[in-house]
């Protein structure tokens, strides 16, 4: 008996997700239709196919570095025909065609791309109708020790089950196209990386992965809400992955990647990036290069003329960028 009432518990609960996210997807239809005479590009309307490559600015931060440019600049070239939509907390709204055109020409590296988009990050609203919504109204963000990051991984979770698609880090290079839509990453043998990951919107598992963040919630612990949450939803969900091999795994219909396609180069091992090789490395088993930017506590850019391997990444993955950082131009008006 207690079996089965286990079993009507899951099904009511993925019922009651389906419902929810159903309605705020009939309410944002509405909000859609409000706007499709307009020129105006919507968030709702650029990512409906749920295909887009999202990255994000949790600061008030408008002048982004060379390398959070590398990271969009490789994502759009790497995937043309896919809306990459950068969200920004300090970017004003856009309600006008004008809006628009002001906005990409504060990005000049980026400005050519006609997939890339950039729209504001409004937490709030992205917040409802999910989980993370009473514990946003009650934290104190000045109170936080690591407010950024942990907002930051808030947000990935539900702009993932807001809109579906692949969510990145802005230190992430993309290099080829990740062939599956719906995966995790191994970062290490016991950690799973909160880094890179794509899912379809409204997926019971984005759901698990916003409750467990919340009920778990020790904002003073690096880590516990990002690759914390994943690891322990994943665990829970499939043991202990061990990569014996050159293959991913399955895991509850999800694909598992192994650490290789994401960080050839482990956090250990960072500075790697930033020194001269005897031979350059092509990565042939990974899909992005994650350049551990918060290991970077010492500012180290990529920097002209160096021979390092970020500037070679830099140079096939993000030529536009490394052009304007080579000749000094601006990259951000």
């Amino acid at each position: 008996m207690l079996k089965y009432l286990k079993i009507l518990m899951v099904v009511l609960s993925v019922a009651a997700t389906g419902f929810i996210c159903r309605t705020a997807l009939e309410q944002e239809t509405t909000e859609i239709m409000e706007f499709l005479l307009s020129t105006v590009k919507l968030p709702n309307v650029v990512l409906s196919q749920g295909n887009g490559i999202l990255l994000m600015e949790t600061t008030d931060r408008m002048q982004p570095p060379s390398l959070v440019l590398c990271a969009i600049e490789s994502a759009a070239r790497v995937y043309p025909d896919r809306p990459v939509v950068y969200f920004m907390k300090g970017l004003g709204d856009i309600n006008t065609e004008e809006d628009e055109i002001r906005t990409r020409k504060q990005f000049p590296t980026l400005a050519s791309f006609a997939n890339v988009y950039f729209f504001p990050l409004r937490m709030e609203e992205l917040f409802t109708d999910t989980p993370f919504l009473p514990w946003f109204k009650k934290v104190n963000p000045k109170k936080e020790r690591y407010w950024t990051h942990v907002s930051s991984d808030a947000c990935r979770f539900a702009l993932i089950w807001k809109y579906g698609g692949i969510y990145m880090d802005t230190d992430v290079i993309s290099i080829r196209p990740i062939p599956k839509d719906h995966f995790v990453a191994a970062q290490s043998i016991d950690i799973t990386s909160s880094s890179v990951f794509g899912l379809s919107a409204c997926n019971n598992v984005t759901w698990e992965f916003m409750e467990n963040f919340v009920q778990n919630y020790r904002g003073s612990k690096w880590g516990h809400q990002g690759p914390g949450v994943f690891t322990r939803v994943m665990k829970r969900m499939c043991g202990i992955q061990v990569f014996t091999s050159t293959y991913d795994v399955m895991c509850a219909n999800i694909n598992y990647l192994r650490p290789e396609r994401f960080y050839p180069i482990l956090y250990q091992s960072w500075e790697k990036y930033f020194e001269m090789w005897n031979y350059l490395p092509t990565f042939p088993n990974s899909y992005a290069l994650h350049l551990w930017n918060y290991m970077n506590s010492e500012g180290k850019t990529m920097v002209p003329g160096s021979n390092t391997l970020v500037e070679h990444i830099y140079q096939q993955h993000c030529p536009s960028t490394y052009r304007a950082v080579l000749r000094n131009e601006r990259t951000h008006l």
